[in-house]
């Protein structure tokens, strides 16, 4: 659960793309290509994590990742330079995709099936106070200036806690994580994760994982933009809206560890698909913060719990290939690239509806999801 506390680093990109934005000057297309950045390296790593795990094992390759998140948090604390903090988000895109690949099939094996879905959940949960908490910190610093390092004081908290985690990991022993003997060529490999998109079921919960990771960066970067421009207050005061978002998505992961102990989950991913579609009529429409609060929390209360739900029917729908499962799904957090980027185009060009509309599109495909997927 400590692990899962270290991979929600990943989401301080929101509010740090903010802020950089403003200390730079730049574009919200161009400050969102930090984000999107981030994300890419899901595209890239997710796959051969995959096989990694097969040749070194799961605990071996978490500790992997949890190396390059503290190199990423080494760099912020030095400059800001716009050319160093891609590398830095680079490190932490990669750690993060290596971290997301291998953690989840190590908490399955040390579940031993059991009870996975509301297990992954909980860890979401844990996962989510990191998220919300680096708005929090981030504001406190840029105030108070704690450290001499503004903002920027998160990454010297989140890396004492990263290197914690570290440890404490690396002096664990864990059931079920010897590397596998005998395995296929590396070429093979690629082609068998590959193959399993051929699965219907697969490829839908592919897609499902792009645009839930769309709508969850989406909103974190999109959400004090839209504060700003409809209420007028500053940056500092609207940071306070990722802090809600993640509280509230929190809230759902947690609540949902228990829901889903006394309700389907089938069930409960349609009423989470629900909330959002309400909370996204609430962004496109409310003028005022007490509006735009309620629908941030709500999409975040909604978007807490299809992660964990299309993470373990997939692995569920081919137990014999929960590695490769792992990896093609958490090759579609590639959705935080594109969704970004598609919403900072469309916030230049028509303000922050724009992006809210691009964002809508991920959650339909959600409904569309639970409605073809309640059949499979």
């Amino acid at each position: 659960m400590l692990c899962f506390f270290a991979m929600g680093f990943v989401d301080m990109v929101g509010i740090a793309s903010n802020y950089v934005k403003a200390d730079l000057n730049l574009s919200d297309s161009m400050a969102n290509t930090l984000p999107s950045l981030v994300f890419f390296w899901f595209l890239i790593f997710s796959i051969p994590t995959s096989l990694l795990m097969n040749k070194i094992g799961r605990k071996n390759t978490v500790l992997l990742s949890l190396v390059m998140t503290l190199a990423a948090m080494v760099v912020p604390m030095f400059t800001l330079d716009f050319t160093m903090l891609l590398l830095s988000f680079s490190l932490l895109g990669i750690g993060n995709a290596i971290m997301q690949t291998s953690l989840n099939p190590l908490v399955d094996s040390v579940m031993k099936g059991g009870a996975s879905a509301s297990t992954l959940t909980f860890g979401q949960f844990i996962k989510s106070i990191a998220s919300f908490l680096a708005p929090i910190i981030a504001s406190w610093g840029a105030t108070t200036n704690a450290f001499g390092f503004g903002w920027r004081a998160l990454y010297p908290i989140y890396l004492g806690v990263g290197v914690l985690a570290t440890l404490l990991l690396f002096g664990t022993k864990t059931p079920s994580d010897s590397p596998m003997k005998g395995e296929k060529s590396v070429s093979k490999q690629f082609a068998g994760c590959f193959a399993l998109l051929r699965n219907p079921f697969i490829l839908f919960c592919f897609l499902a994982i792009i645009c839930h990771v769309g709508i969850d960066v989406g909103t974190s970067v999109t959400a004090p933009k839209i504060l700003m421009e409809r209420t007028g207050i500053l940056l500092d005061d609207a940071a306070i809206v990722c802090t809600i978002y993640f509280v509230a998505k929190a809230a759902g992961s947690f609540s949902g560890s228990f829901i889903m102990s006394y309700l389907k989950d089938w069930t409960f991913l349609l009423l989470s698909v629900l909330m959002m579609v309400a909370a996204a009529f609430g962004l496109i429409y409310g003028q005022d913060t007490a509006v735009i609060y309620a629908s941030v929390a709500l999409m975040g209360f909604g978007n807490g719990n299809p992660f964990s739900i299309v993470f373990a029917r997939a692995m569920q729908a081919v137990p014999e290939k929960k590695n490769e499962v792992s990896g093609l799904l958490i090759m579609g957090i590639f959705g935080g690239t594109i969704f970004p980027l598609l919403m900072g185009f469309a916030s230049d060009a028509t303000g922050q509806v724009g992006a809210v509309l691009v964002m809508s599109v991920g959650i339909l495909y959600l409904l569309g999801f639970w409605l073809r997927g309640r059949k499979a």
